[in-house]
């Protein structure tokens, strides 16, 4: 059974933030003293910003932070106020001219759970990194907060799912965790079972 939190991994913390009223939200895992990123990206329509930087070969091995966020493609710009935090903590790749932070982004689509016309902005990457620790929410919390499942058959078959973060310690010490907002079109399976997905009177539908 896992437990614990990404958090378990010296050196990270993890923080939130969100609008309940737009219904949508980010999160942030920040890497003070860097940390050697790398990428899979996968999907027909991703939404990325630098993920470029984590791919071999590039002159730049480290980020500073990672963001997840809702509101589609627009809540990128919420890296922008995570990039002037970490910049104002020193944390960056340091330029002849000035500290650039490298802060890999990705999103989920949550814009019709919400509102479709509130999105995560700089304000918001800038709070969520205020708001990093290393005890870590988890739920309908930052990036979580618009996160559905089972959208299969339509937003009104869907059930609400949110954030979460596990951690393992391997024998010999090494600990392995893990952060992630689930926000999937189809159903949440575990050996077989539905464990969330669309729904009609509160009875999830088969959509084999």
């Amino acid at each position: 059974m896992y437990s614990g939190s990404i958090t378990d991994i010296q050196g990270l913390l993890a923080g939130h933030a969100q609008d309940t009223a737009g219904r949508t939200g980010i999160t942030v895992v920040l890497a003070p003293n860097g940390a050697v990123c790398g990428v899979d990206v996968r999907g027909s329509a991703p939404g990325t910003r630098e993920t470029a930087f984590m791919s071999q070969g590039k002159a730049v091995q480290e980020c500073y932070a990672v963001l997840l966020a809702g509101g589609s493609a627009f809540g990128l710009a919420a890296a922008d106020g995570v990039m002037i935090y970490c910049e104002q903590q020193g944390m960056g790749v340091r330029t002849e001219d000035a500290v650039v932070p490298i802060v890999p982004a990705a999103v989920i689509y949550d814009l019709g759970y919400g509102r479709s016309d509130i999105r995560p902005n700089a304000g918001m990457g800038y709070a969520a990194c205020i708001n990093a620790c290393i005890r870590v929410p988890q739920g309908s919390v930052g990036v979580g907060m618009g996160a559905t499942v089972g959208k299969v058959l339509g937003m009104k078959h869907a059930q609400k799912s949110g954030v979460g973060t596990a951690s393992l310690q391997l024998p010999g010490g090494v600990t392995v965790a893990a952060l992630v907002g689930v926000n999937a079109f189809g159903d949440v399976i575990e050996n077989g079972r539905v464990l969330a997905g669309a729904q009609k009177n509160g009875t999830h539908i088969n959509t084999a």
